[in-house]
């Protein structure tokens, strides 16, 4: 559910900082206490979907072993509705 619920903008910054928890330093700490900052000063900000005809768009990337810390592969797709986002995901 929160999955469903979360901007696009902030699970990114999540699934970022989410990489360093089994050996977080100061400046992941830092980092990661900027999210609910960010959330207070964005709260207006909302998804919008456009009403009329109904174009659906898709984007989807991969890279190979991008990066050099664990040699794992990157990929994710978006699927948006009218320019709104509905769908994303993004994993290793």
């Amino acid at each position: 559910m929160l999955r469903q619920c979360t901007r696009p903008d902030v699970a990114y910054a999540l699934s970022v900082s989410s990489r360093y928890q089994a050996c977080a330093r100061k400046a992941h700490w830092t980092a990661v206490k900027t999210v609910p900052k960010y959330l207070r000063r964005t709260k207006d900000m909302f998804l919008f979907y456009e009403s009329g005809e109904l174009i659906l768009e898709s984007d989807i990337d991969a890279s190979f072993q991008s990066d050099d810390d664990d040699a794992k592969s990157q990929s994710g797709f978006v699927f948006k509705r009218n320019g709104g986002v509905v769908a994303w995901k993004s994993s290793k």
